[in-house]
């Protein structure tokens, strides 16, 4: 099948990568622009323009890819199929209209739940205890289109963003080409969204990282788990920004009983040799992992060396 590709992060790669090694014709890859990123300013290509042209595609990095010229080119290949993963753009009308099979998209969500910009993160935010890929017929709309095909996956209370990117990525990867083998053959069936059911997800943003400790431990837990690796956790320490990268409530204890009783959210009520344990609006958290500012991320054991914790006197945030 001639496929355009449209897509830009990491979670849009292994997609890709199956497309070709299913032996597709891949007419173009569309990305982002290439972006300046880091402390020095470089001009950084995304990882979808650096697969691409490791396999010798054409690349296509439009400003804006609804405008005319760059539906004029889209049409000029003459594609079958347009395949969208995490592009970032919304694509016109015109574009929609222009492959034999129209569009579709791979999305990281059961849809019709989780629309928009940040499903995996919002799936852990909200104690999702399932999520998976939808592949999806593309409309006008935000993530409205017609389901072709899911994938479930079980959730455990443990994963980051990180972990669920990649893991959806691979999973994404398979679905797609389970679509369009069954495209192909004619076997694939759309079924409409239910739109009593949708939810949309608001874009992650800095500032989203920002730990209330007058939320419950286990509210905490799941952000510090859906902003890992960004924008990741954080909150203050001694008039310092201090990002907490592993956390979960802890369990009831002895020694968290009495301790637990003490100070107000935020304050730091235990040390074990190896975790740092402050207490919530509901709760008591468990910190195993967490980056002082200027330093290096670091296990809370090695943190406590140096930081002569005082429980009980010491607060977060």
């Amino acid at each position: 099948m001639k496929i355009i590709f449209m897509g830009t992060p990491g979670f849009a790669v292994r997609p890709l990568e199956a497309l070709i090694e299913a032996g597709h014709e891949i007419l173009s890859v569309v990305t982002q622009p290439d972006r300046e990123k880091g402390r020095g300013r470089t001009v950084q290509m995304c990882p979808v323009k650096e697969c691409a042209l490791s396999h010798g595609l054409e690349v296509f990095q439009p400003g804006r890819v609804k405008r005319p010229e760059s539906a004029d080119y889209l049409r000029s290949l003459k594609p079958d199929l347009i395949v969208v993963a995490a592009y970032g753009q919304i694509l016109s009308q015109e574009i929609l209209d222009i492959p034999v099979y129209g569009c579709i998209n791979v999305h990281a969500s059961l849809l019709p739940k989780y629309r928009g910009a940040a499903p995996i993160q919002w799936a852990i935010l909200k104690g999702e205890e399932v999520t998976g890929i939808t592949i999806m017929q593309m409309d006008a709309g935000m993530d409205t289109g017609d389901i072709l095909l899911q994938r479930t996956i079980p959730l455990n209370g443990r994963e980051t963003a990180d972990d669920l990117y990649r893991t959806l990525s691979a999973e994404g990867a398979a679905a797609l080409i389970e679509a369009l083998v069954q495209l192909e053959n004619g076997t694939l069936t759309a079924k409409p969204q239910n739109e009593a059911e949708a939810v949309y997800t608001k874009m992650i943003r800095k500032e989203m990282g920002e730990i209330s400790w007058n939320a419950s431990a286990l509210s905490v837990s799941r952000l510090v788990r859906a902003m890992n690796s960004w924008p990741c956790a954080y909150t203050r320490f001694r008039k310092k920004t201090l990002r907490i990268w592993a956390a979960q409530p802890a369990e009831e204890t002895e020694d968290l009983k009495e301790a637990s009783a003490a100070g107000e959210p935020g304050t730091i009520v235990y040390c074990s040799k190896d975790a740092v344990y402050v207490r919530c609006g509901e709760g008591i958290l468990c910190i195993t992992e967490l980056q002082a500012e200027g330093r290096k991320r670091m296990s809370a054991k090695d943190f406590l060396l140096g930081a002569g914790i005082k429980p009980g006197e010491d607060r977060l945030g």
